[in-house]
C-alpha cells in the first residue's frame, strides 16, 4: 500500500508540474510578441514613458479605432507599422548636451546637460589633463600634544628647506598653519579650573589650553613669516590617548577664506600626529550627541563648534576632502601606522607616510615624494545629490595615456601634459513619485580629485508627456464625445447600448461592435482583454487570438481579424509565411512536385534526397545506369506484356514505372538505351525516359530469341521439370533411411568390430542409444568405446535426478 502511494503522489505530482508548465507556455504563447511596453492598465503616456526607454506613445486622433489606451503605448517601430504618424508619436528623448562656452584648463567639459527617462542611461567623456608646475598651497595641521614637543621643534626649521625642494615640482609654493589637541571638554581634559588654562601645571611647564583647532596661519608665500610663527608655538595636553585630528580636518578644508586656500593651486593638507583619532559618534562620552553640520565655525580663529558637534565620519570628511581638491597626507610614527593605514582607505586622494623620527629631512622626503605620486596618480569622484541618490547609477571607465583600460576610477603613472579619458555613464532607475519633482534638475558633480576643476551635470528626468506641446494625448481620463465632459441624453443613451448605430456595426454582422465593445459616441469602444488588445472600428481585430509565427502575431506580415490572419499583398498562408509569387508547385505535365516530393509554402520540398529542381523534375543519379532498370525488363520479359502481368511487375519494379510496346509512345528529350544480354544469349534492348519524374521502358528483341509467350511457355516447362525431379530425390532419400534403421547395432558390431582407421559414419544413433568414447594416452592404441543404453520415457514425464 505504501509503495502505491508512492507510486501515485509521484504521478500526481508529475502531472500538476506537467499542467502548469502547460499553462504557463499557453499564457507565454496569448502574450503579444512585443509586451515590453504594453500592459492593460496603462491608461496615459506618461504611464507609458515610465516603461522604460523603448516605449512611445500615439496620441493621434483616430489611431485603432475602439482600442483602449494602452493599445497607444508600443515600441516605436510597432507604432509607425500600425499607421501612426512620426509626428504624433511621444517617446523618451534622451539628449546630452555639452556647454561649450564654459572655459576649462584641466577639466573639460565643465557644463554638461542630460535628459533622462526611466530605465535610460546616457554617456559622455570627461578628459582631465595633467600639468607641469602647478601652484602649491601646504597646510600643516600639527598635533601639539605634550608627546610632540620633540617633533614640533624639528618642524620650525622645514619651511625654506621644503621651499627649495619643491621648485622642481611647483612654480608657486605656499605654506600655512593651524594645530589641535582635543575638545576641551571632560573626559578628553582634565577639567579642574588650574588645568583648563594650563594642562602642564603638575609639570612647572605653562603650556596653551586645550583646543580642537586653531588656524595659526594663513597661506602665505613669505617663508620667513611662516619660520617666525612656528618658532612661537607652544605645546598643549590633555587626558586620553587619541585626538580630534579628524576634526580639525574638516575645519581646516572647509574654511576656505579663513585658511586662504588659492583656487589655482594644488591643495595639501598635512597632518602631524603620533597618536589615534577620535571618530564619529566617540563625543557621547561627553554627552555631544549632535552630528557634525559640516560646516566652517571660526571665531577669531578659534573652531567654536568643538563643545557643540560629534566628530564628523569619514564619509562626510571624505566628501569635503573631495569638493574642496585637498589631497591629505598622514605623517604618523609606526606605532600608529597599521590604525592610519585602515583609515586612509576610506579618503580618495590620501596617502600615508610613516616616519621613525619627525626630522626635518624625513618630513621634507615625504612631502615631495607625495606630491609627486598623487600628481601621477589621476583618479575621480562622483557626487549626486541626496535626495536622488537612489535613482540614480553612475559607471566610470577610464582610458588611460598609454591606452590602457583599468577596472577601477583612476590611472597612475601620468606625466605632465598627459590627458585622462573618462567614460561615464549616468542612469537614471526610476522616475520620481512625485511629479511635480519632474521638473527639477539633478546636479552631478565629476571632480577628478586634487584639482580645483570638475564638471557639473544637470540631469532633467522626463517622466511627463507634452504630447506635439497641445497637451492632448488621449489618456483614458480625457473623454470623448467632442472633447467636452459632458453629454446629451441621447448621447448617453448610445453609451448604454440603449440605441443601435449602424456605425457601430459591421456589414452583415447581426451585433454591435463584433459583439466585443460598446457603441459610444457612434464610435466602438472595445473590450480590454487578459490576453491582449481588442482594436478596430468594429473590434474585429486583436493581437493574440491568431497563430504566431517566429515570435510575431501572424509573422509580422498581416494583421489578426476575427481570429484569422489578413496578410499583406505579398503574402499569404495562415500565419502569412508563404510568398504569392511561388504559390504554384504544378510541373508542366500538371503534377504536384513533379510526383516526388511535397508543396511548403508554394516551393518544393523533395522526398527523396537525390531529386531536385524547382518541380523536384531532375535527377542525374537516376539517370546514370541501366542496372537500376534490369529487374523490370526480366519481369516483364518473364511475365509478358498483358494487361494483367503488368501489374505484378509495377510490384517488383521501381514507383512510377510504365510500359510501353510502341517506341513512339516514349515522350520527352532524356534518354536511355540500354542492351540486356540473357543466360541463352539472347539480346534485348530497352530505352528509359526520366523526364518529370516517370520512368517508361520500350523493350524489343533479336528475331532469333522467343518471343514473350514461348518465354513464358519454356519458363513453366523448366520450373514443372524442376519440381518432378525434387519428387524423385526425395522419395529414393527416404527409402535408403527406412533401410538404414532396419540394421542391427549389436550385430553390426560383432561382425564387422571396430577398427582404430576410424568409425562407420553411415550410422545414425537411435533416440534411446548413445555412444562415448574414452581415449588413453597411448596414440596408438584404439580407443575404448562404451554404448550407454537409455530407456525410452514416456510422454510428458520429467526427468529423475
Amino acid at each position: 500500500m505504501t509503495s502505491w502511494f508512492r507510486t501515485y503522489d509521484s504521478s500526481f505530482l508529475g502531472f500538476v508540474i506537467c499542467s502548469l508548465m502547460v499553462v504557463v507556455v499557453c499564457a507565454e504563447a496569448s502574450r503579444p510578441a512585443d509586451s515590453a511596453c504594453w500592459s492593460p492598465s496603462i491608461t496615459s503616456c506618461t504611464e507609458c514613458l515610465r516603461r522604460g526607454p523603448q516605449c512611445a506613445w500615439c496620441f493621434e486622433e483616430g489611431f485603432l479605432d475602439g482600442a483602449g489606451p494602452n493599445f497607444r503605448c508600443d515600441l516605436l517601430v510597432n507604432l509607425l507599422s500600425r499607421g501612426c504618424g512620426s509626428e504624433f508619436i511621444e517617446q523618451s528623448d534622451i539628449k546630452v548636451k555639452v556647454n561649450t562656452s564654459a572655459s576649462s584648463t584641466q577639466v573639460s567639459p565643465r557644463d554638461i546637460g542630460i535628459t533622462l527617462t526611466a530605465g535610460s542611461e546616457a554617456s559622455f567623456i570627461v578628459a582631465v589633463k595633467q600639468l607641469q608646475l602647478y601652484p602649491l598651497d601646504l597646510y600643516y595641521l600639527v598635533d601639539i600634544s605634550a608627546s610632540m614637543q620633540e617633533n614640533l621643534d624639528h618642524l620650525k626649521t622645514v619651511g625654506v628647506a621644503l621651499s627649495l625642494r619643491m621648485t622642481e615640482h611647483t612654480s608657486n609654493l605656499w605654506l600655512g598653519f593651524g594645530s589641535f589637541v582635543d575638545k576641551p571638554v571632560s573626559p578628553y581634559i582634565n577639567v579642574h579650573p588650574s588645568k583648563i588654562s594650563n594642562p602642564c601645571s603638575d609639570y612647572d611647564i605653562h603650556c596653551r589650553p586645550a583646543h580642537g583647532f586653531h588656524h595659526v596661519l594663513s597661506m602665505t608665500g613669505n617663508l620667513t613669516e611662516f619660520t617666525r610663527v612656528m618658532k612661537h608655538q607652544r605645546i598643549s595636553g590633555n587626558m586620553d590617548t587619541p585626538e580630534g585630528g579628524l576634526d580639525a580636518m574638516l575645519q581646516a578644508a572647509v574654511c576656505q577664506r579663513e585658511v586662504g586656500w588659492r583656487p589655482e593651486a594644488k591643495r595639501l593638507l598635512l597632518l602631524m600626529t603620533d597618536q589615534t583619532s577620535h571618530l564619529a559618534l566617540d563625543s557621547r562620552l561627553a554627552g555631544i550627541v549632535t552630528p557634525h553640520d559640516g560646516l566652517c565655525h571660526l571665531e577669531n580663529n578659534v573652531y567654536t563648534g568643538s563643545t557643540r558637534m560629534d566628530h564628523p565620519s569619514l564619509n562626510q570628511l571624505s566628501d569635503k576632502l573631495l569638493e574642496n581638491s585637498i589631497y591629505s597626507i598622514f605623517a604618523v610614527e609606526k606605532q600608529q601606522y597599521r590604525w592610519y593605514e585602515e583609515l586612509v582607505s576610506f579618503l580618495p586622494g590620501s596617502y600615508l607616510g610613516k616616519i621613525g623620527v619627525f626630522q626635518a629631512s624625513n618630513l621634507i622626503d615625504l612631502v615631495v615624494d607625495t606630491y609627486k605620486r598623487l600628481l601621477s596618480d589621476v583618479a575621480v569622484s562622483v557626487a549626486v545629490e541626496d535626495k536622488a541618490v537612489n535613482r540614480f547609477w553612475v559607471s566610470i571607465s577610464p582610458l588611460c595615456p598609454d591606452g590602457s583600460t583599468t577596472k577601477g576610477q583612476s590611472c597612475s603613472g601620468v606625466q605632465p601634459n598627459q590627458t585622462v579619458s573618462f567614460n561615464i555613464t549616468i542612469g537614471l532607475h526610476s522616475c520620481p513619485d512625485d511629479d511635480d519633482d519632474d521638473a527639477e534638475d539633478v546636479t552631478v558633480m565629476i571632480r577628478p580629485v586634487g584639482y580645483n576643476e570638475s564638471t557639473t551635470v544637470r540631469i532633467h528626468s522626463k517622466c511627463r508627456c507634452s504630447c506635439g506641446q497641445t497637451g492632448q494625448c488621449h489618456d483614458s481620463s480625457q473623454s470623448g464625445c467632442g472633447g467636452t465632459a459632458e453629454r446629451t441624453d441621447e448621447e448617453q443613451t448610445k453609451a448604454r447600448g440603449l440605441l443601435k448605430e449602424s456605425s457601430c456595426r459591421a456589414a452583415g454582422a447581426d451585433v454591435d461592435c463584433s459583439g466585443r465593445g460598446v457603441c459610444d459616441c457612434d464610435k466602438c469602444v472595445c473590450e480590454q482583454s487578459k490576453l491582449g488588445n481588442v482594436y478596430g472600428i468594429y473590434c474585429e481585430m486583436d493581437n493574440f487570438s491568431c497563430s504566431y509565427e517566429g515570435g510575431l502575431l501572424c509573422g509580422g506580415r498581416g494583421v489578426c481579424v476575427s481570429g484569422k490572419c489578413v496578410c499583406d499583398g505579398s503574402w499569404t498562408g495562415a500565419t502569412c509565411g508563404c510568398r504569392v509569387s511561388t504559390a504554384s508547385c504544378q510541373s508542366p505535365d500538371g503534377v504536384v512536385c513533379s510526383g516526388q516530393g511535397r508543396c511548403v509554402c508554394g516551393e518544393c520540398v523533395c522526398d527523396d534526397e537525390r531529386y531536385s529542381g524547382r518541380f523536384c523534375e531532375r535527377c542525374p543519379v537516376c539517370q546514370s545506369s541501366c542496372q537500376s532498370y534490369w529487374k523490370c525488363v526480366d519481369c516483364q520479359l518473364s511475365h509478358g506484356l498483358t494487361q494483367g502481368e503488368v501489374g505484378r511487375c509495377n510490384q517488383t519494379c521501381a514507383t512510377l514505372v510504365d510500359y510501353t510496346d510502341d517506341a513512339s509512345g516514349l515522350q520527352g528529350d532524356v534518354r536511355i538505351q540500354c542492351v540486356y544480354v540473357t543466360k541463352d544469349s539472347c539480346l534485348y534492348r530497352f530505352q528509359a525516359n526520366s523526364e518529370f519524374g516517370r520512368t517508361q521502358l520500350h523493350i524489343s528483341t533479336t528475331p532469333e530469341c522467343p518471343s514473350h509467350g514461348r518465354l513464358v511457355g519454356t519458363f513453366l516447362s523448366v520450373c514443372a521439370l524442376t519440381v518432378l525431379c525434387g519428387l524423385v530425390m526425395v522419395a529414393v532419400s527416404r527409402l535408403l533411411l527406412q533401410k538404414k534403421k532396419s540394421w542391427s547395432p549389436g550385430g553390426a558390431a560383432e561382425n564387422r568390430g571396430y577398427h582404430c582407421t576410424g568409425k562407420d559414419l553411415s550410422f545414425i544413433p537411435t533416440a534411446n542409444e548413445k555412444t562415448v568414447t574414452y581415449r588413453r594416452d597411448h596414440p596408438k592404441e584404439c580407443p575404448l568405446e562404451m554404448r550407454i543404453q537409455v530407456p525410452k520415457m514416456p510422454l510428458g514425464e520429467s526427468w529423475q535426478c
